[in-house]
Parts: C-alpha cells; structure tokens; sequence
C-alpha cells in the first residue's frame, strides 16, 4: 500500500507540471493567434470608429464585424430577433457552449479626431465616447483565437460571438434575453472600455426608461387662455414633482429627465408636452417603489393641469449579478499577462486629455488592480449585460482604453481612435482569450461558476422590464 502511495505521489508530481504546461501552452496560442490579428483588429476598430453609428443605425459596423467573423470561419446568423444590426457568429459543437458579448454603438453630439484637443471630425455628429468600437473588436478577436484553437482540435466545444446592438439606448441585449438567445450557454463573458484594467465585483445600476406624455387643449395665449388646457403645465408640475421627490429618495437612487417636447410657440397654449425619463438604483427591487412614487407624480400633475397623462415603460435593465469564481479566473489571466506598457507620447497624450477637461493629470493605469470585496451600493451606470447576467454566469472585465478623465465625453473618442485605446481593445482580448481557454478546459471550474449562479439565482425567475413585441427599429 505504501509503495502505490509513493508512486502515485511520484506520477502526480511527474504529470501536473505537464498538464499545467499544456494548458500554459493552448493559453499561449491564444495569445499568439491575437497578435497575429492584430493589425486586422485595429484597422476594424478604426473603421467602426470612423462610422461612428448610433443605436440601432450601426448598419455598416455590424456588416463589418459580420463580414469578419464569416471571414474567418464562423457561422453568421444576421438580422438576428427583429434588429437589422444584431447579429451571432458561432462555431464549432457540442458542450461546453461559451458565449462572448460585443458592442459598436456610438454616442450622438461627442464627434472627435484622435487629438488631445477638442477637435470634432465633424461637428455635431456621433463619437465613441463610450469605447465601443473597442469592445465588439476585442471580444471577436478574443473569439477568432478561440475558434482557431477548435479548429485544431485542441478545444472542444461551441465559442458565439454575440453582436449586440444600441446598448446605449434599447438595451438590445434585454430582446435577446427575453426571446430566449443566451439559454443554452454555460458561460458568457464580456468586458468593457475604462481607465482601469481589473476583474470586475462591483455590479452596475438597475434601470428603467420610461416616457410622460400630457395632451392639453390648444388656445390663444392671450385672447382666450382660459379656454386651453396647458401640456406644459402637466410637465412642468411633473418635474417640479420629481425634484421634490428627490430629497425623501435613498442615497443609491438617480433620477435624470430632458423635455423632449413643450409647446411650439409662445401665444399658443400648448397642447402637447413630453418627457424623457431615468430612474436608478443599485438593485431592481430599488428601483420599483420609485416607479410607484412617479407614476403617481404623473399622474397627479395631469389633475393639477387638467390635462390627459400617459405613463410608458420602454425599457429597463436589471444590474449585473456578480459571479465572484469568475471574476477570480480573470483576476488570474490579468496577473499571468502582467501590465499594460505605454510609451511616453501616450502618457503625454493622456495627460493633455485631462488637462485639457481640468481633470488631475495622473496619466494612464495600465496595471490590474487586484481583486477587492464588491462594494455594498455601486457607482453609477447601467448595462444590460445585465439582464444576460441573471440568464447565464457572467464573467466581466474593465481594461484601460482611455485616462481617467470624461466619460461618454471626446477624450474617451480621442484615445479610441488611437494607440492607447489600440493596446487596451488587445489586451482586453488576450485576457479574455486565456479565460476562455480555462472555462473550455476545466469542467470542475465551470461547475463553481455555474453553482454559485444557481445559489444567487435562487427562486428567481427572469422578467424583462420590456413587454411582448418588436424592439423599436428606426426606419430608414
């Protein structure tokens, strides 16, 4: 018995090194594939920087990711659930099945060259100030490696590259989770644009979008003003009501609106009134007594003006059900990569960025942060990878593509136009790679991910903030 032990002892010391080298090695290809593609990444990331197209109108980005995908081997399914622009690109079959999420919406109104002074290259227009041009390059390049390595028989299983649209607006991916897309996955994985590179714990803020229409009765302003029943003052009610409300709110919850209609001219009372509406809170089940307070709000400032109110939800996402295993296997891969290096004309050009918006001029992060305890409340902002998060497991990363300065602002454009956002959308992608090699390889870490979703997932059952029907397709 004792000699068995011995050379069980021995053959386990002669073998794990050897597995681990292997798996070193599938890991390494992953990344060696990256660098192959490189130049075809940027050169896409450009292009779709260059398009610059927003919610649902990113028609030539999405061909230009799709093009690439079936360039590369996958099989394409495009105009996926009713959106011209989504798309899936898959390849391979059988289990495991992991899924990886792209994004390539623009922001309206943050046009810019890739200078660190504000210079639009067309004013007015859209920009990539939230890094998205970025984000669904480094995922399908993350993607292609993957593919590649099933290619050579060296992983089995199914890699899909979702190409989700308008998660600045619809929140696309909230269509795709209801209709049923991201079911059979066993994993899914996505990343984003930020000023610092870490495994993320902290979850995002649940929302929901929604409209206030009031309808008056027109008048003269100053003949017969009595005989009019003012829209506007239904709005005006309405936001004075909200800006009250504010103050008996917790800390966690946000509250933004724009008026996007208040009558036309002054000596006519308006007849019509409308506006555009945000409601926040780090958790969804936060966020539904503020919707009550509201729609009470709108409904009592329709009686105040005498005028007709009407109440409509568009859409909502939830928060992002953290997945702490994950988020320890990219924490992992993040240490096995080592920092992000910058040459000092990107530190100089992340440092007129922040100079140029008043910010401290600290230069950029390339360095992982380590892995910390998630935060009880989030800071602000939202996402419906959300909503896939409490569909399937989801693994999520932040890689510096831009210095801490604005947000959804030019200097984000800026850096994404060029060399530093070029290293962060590569990074992203290696990282991201490496995972996936663990997740296709290591059935015992995928079974923790997927038990610790199960736990959290508990007796909940998936319910979208939108309703029955197609998303909102702009016409042509």
């Amino acid at each position: 018995m004792k000699t068995r032990i011995i050379v069980a002892s021995l053959l386990s010391w002669l073998v794990m090194p050897l597995l681990a080298t292997a798996q070193t090695s599938k890991k390494d290809e992953a990344v060696a594939a990256i660098a192959k593609h490189n130049a075809e990444l940027i050169k896409l990331s450009d292009q779709i920087w260059a398009y610059a197209e927003t919610a649902l109108r990113e028609h030539k980005s999405a061909k230009a990711l799709a093009d690439y995908a079936e360039a590369q081997g996958f099989k394409v399914e495009r105009g996926v659930d009713g959106m011209p622009t989504a798309f899936i690109a898959s390849y391979g079959q059988g289990s495991p099945v992991i899924g990886i999420l792209g994004e390539f919406d623009a922001l309206p109104g943050i046009s810019q060259k890739a200078s660190p002074i504000k210079e639009p290259l067309e004013a007015g227009a859209p920009g990539h100030g939230c890094g998205h041009n970025l984000f669904g390059t480094a995922s399908l390049g993350a993607a292609t490696a993957i593919k590649e390595l099933i290619a050579a028989g060296k992983l089995k299983g199914t890699i899909r590259f979702y190409g989700t649209p308008a998660e600045e607006s619809i929140y696309a991916k909230t269509y795709l989770a209801r209709d049923g897309f991201f079911k059979d996955l066993d994993v899914c994985l996505a990343w984003h644009p930020d000023s610092e590179t870490k495994a993320d714990v902290d979850s995002t803020q649940a929302i929901v979008d929604f409209i206030v229409e009031f309808k008056g009765r027109t008048a003269h302003a100053a003949a017969d003003p009595w005989n009019g029943r003012s829209a506007v003052d239904g709005l005006e009610a309405f936001t004075h009501g909200v800006n009250l409300l504010r103050e008996h709110v917790k800390p966690t919850v946000r509250m933004h609106y724009a008026i996007m209609k208040g009558g036309d001219v002054p000596n006519v009372v308006p007849e019509y009134a409308k506006v555009w509406c945000w409601a926040r809170d780090s958790k969804r089940e936060g966020v539904e007594p503020v919707m009550q307070r509201l729609r009470e709000i709108a409904e009592g400032a329709g009686k105040i003006a005498g005028v007709e109110t009407k109440f409509t939800v568009q859409t909502g996402c939830y928060e992002i059900l953290v997945n702490l295993a994950g988020a320890k296997m990219l924490q992992k891969n993040l240490e096995w990569l080592g920092p992000l290096q910058y040459t000092a004309a990107e530190q100089d050009f992340a440092r007129a960025l922040q100079r140029a918006v008043g910010a401290k001029e600290t230069g950029l992060d390339g360095t992982p942060h380590p892995l910390k305890a998630p935060l009880p409340n989030p800071p602000g902002g939202s996402t419906d990878v959300g909503d896939v998060s409490w569909v399937v497991p989801t693994l999520h990363l932040s890689v510096t593509t831009a210095p801490e300065a604005a947000w959804h602002a030019w200097p984000v454009v800026a850096s994404g136009g060029m060399s530093i956002g070029h290293k962060g959308m590569t990074y992203a992608a290696k990282t991201l790679a490496a995972t996936m090699v663990d997740l296709f390889e290591d059935a015992a870490a995928r079974a923790t991910i997927q038990a610790e979703f199960k736990e959290k997932t508990k007796g909940f059952v998936y319910k979208p903030y939108i309703a029955d029907g197609p998303p909102p397709v702009p016409k042509p």
